[in-house]
């Protein structure tokens, strides 16, 4: 098992930035894939990045552009920075270790505020 400890969340004005942290315990960090995903009130969980062992990336169309994920492996820790906040992005974000196929940890959650 992976365990997961978000930080960085917090309230920001639009247009402002925040990086978030996500660090993982265990020895399998570096050879799994690691995501981050948002729940809005009212809303489904949705992905929002994903970072393979390789560092490969894919985004949600929202975020393009705006959020990169980052991975180190060396201190077996996920990053997500966000620029150009939106009102629209506020949710509580969640970080996701893959650990087998149909296997997933989850952190628990850190909250952003967007302010318009």
């Amino acid at each position: 098992q992976v365990q997961l400890v978000e930080s960085g969340g917090g309230l920001v004005q639009a247009g402002g930035s925040l990086r978030l942290s996500c660090a993982a315990s265990g020895s399998i960090f570096s050879i799994i894939p690691m995501a981050w995903y948002r729940q809005a009130p009212g809303k489904q969980r949705e992905l929002v990045a994903r970072i393979t062992s390789g560092g490969g990336t894919n985004y949600a169309d929202s975020v393009k552009g705006r959020f990169t994920i980052s991975r180190d492996n060396a201190k077996n820790t996920v990053y997500l920075q966000m620029n150009s906040l939106k009102p629209e992005d506020t949710a509580v974000y969640y970080c996701n270790a893959e650990v087998a196929p149909l296997v997933a940890s989850w952190g628990q959650g850190t909250q952003v505020t967007v302010s318009s």
